[in-house]
């Protein structure tokens, strides 16, 4: 008979050593006697908008699991040009190489919109994995799934034009943070997607006209999200269909 996982405790019904609830859903998927071991060693934190949880190319200090907020993954050139590479929210956590025994990151992870979650030292991450299967597992098939998002993430940013691009980038973001109107401007998007604002602006206006989105300084707000996944390229439902194996769950 096939192994079933354990279910998912509701969110706020962990806490961390200090009581801060926990709304991760890693963090909540795992294993009791797992979380009993991991929960010593984590660390609440806020995440304001801009912050680096780590450099590309750095060594990894920490683990960051976001119980809310935007984690954007991004891949920064010589010249300083950056392109995002992959989004983390509450389904995920950022350091994945540390669940493998590396230490440095191809990407630099930077908090995109405020949030919170917790934080914990690769060095005790990585003591507790040792004897923590259930963990070891669902970090291990978090870190496949995300090598695929960003396989398809990059294909999307070399094959598909920015309009849909852009609405792909939006309708990922909404799924990871519970909010109609996302906070972001459109020099952040530009840096994302590896382009101008310009080009950003002439995009989003168009998907403005259209009635897929309202745009406000330093806002956007998706008021048909039905239409919008109509507009995007075929990545957005690819990328879904990994995020569905992580229990992200989708607006609609």
């Amino acid at each position: 008979m096939a192994r079933k996982d354990p279910q998912i405790v509701q969110s706020g019904e962990r806490t961390n050593g200090a009581g801060k609830p926990v709304s991760n859903i890693i963090l909540l998927s795992i294993s009791d006697s797992d979380y009993n071991s991991l929960r010593p060693h984590l660390e609440y934190v806020s995440l304001p908008n801009h912050l680096v949880l780590h450099q590309a190319g750095g060594k990894l200090e920490f683990a960051h699991f976001p119980n809310r907020g935007l984690i954007s993954l991004v891949v920064v050139m010589a010249d300083g040009q950056t392109a995002e590479a992959g989004l983390v929210g509450n389904e995920g956590f950022t350091g994945t190489l540390a669940a493998v025994g590396l230490r440095r990151s191809p990407f630099q992870a930077v908090v995109q919109i405020t949030g919170d979650g917790f934080r914990i030292e690769v060095e005790a991450l990585q003591a507790v994995l040792k004897s923590a299967s259930h963990l070891q597992m669902m970090l291990s098939r978090y870190a496949a799934i995300r090598g695929m998002q960003v396989a398809q993430t990059a294909a999307c940013n070399r094959l598909h034009d920015i309009g849909q691009r852009l609405a792909r980038w939006l309708l990922m973001t909404q799924d990871r943070v519970d909010s109609g109107s996302l906070p972001i401007t459109h020099d952040f998007l530009a840096t994302m997607l590896g382009t101008d604002r310009s080009t950003v602006s002439l995009s989003a206006g168009v998907l403005q006209r259209d009635g897929h989105i309202e745009y406000t300084r330093g806002a956007v707000k998706i008021v048909n999200r039905k239409s919008l996944e109509d507009f995007a390229c075929e990545c957005y439902g690819v990328i879904r269909q990994y995020d569905g194996e992580l229990g992200l769950k989708y607006r609609k």
